[in-house]
């Protein structure tokens, strides 16, 4: 079972960009996943904050083909609720 306030905190990056994107990806996809996506999630929140950034604004892809499905995930809840804001 994923605690979900840890992953919470985790997703509070020392980029601001990065705790946008994050936060806006708790609220609008993160909960359509499912618990084994949930963990590939806390695995993806290892990386260091240059990586990450580049995996979820598309300038590149883990190699980890688990953890690609979750950025592909990411990218997609993040550009829907952009194009549909709340």
């Amino acid at each position: 079972m994923i605690d979900e306030k840890r992953i919470r905190w985790r997703c509070r990056r020392g980029m601001k960009e990065l705790d946008v994107m994050l936060e806006r990806y708790l609220a609008s996809g993160y909960g359509a996943l499912r618990e084994e996506d949930k963990g590939d999630f806390a695995r993806l929140l290892d990386a260091l904050d240059p990586e990450l950034f580049a995996w979820l604004t598309g300038t590149g892809l883990p190699a980890d083909l688990r953890l690609q499905r979750i950025v592909t995930h990411i990218r997609g809840a993040l550009a829907a609720s952009a194009a549909h804001p709340a």
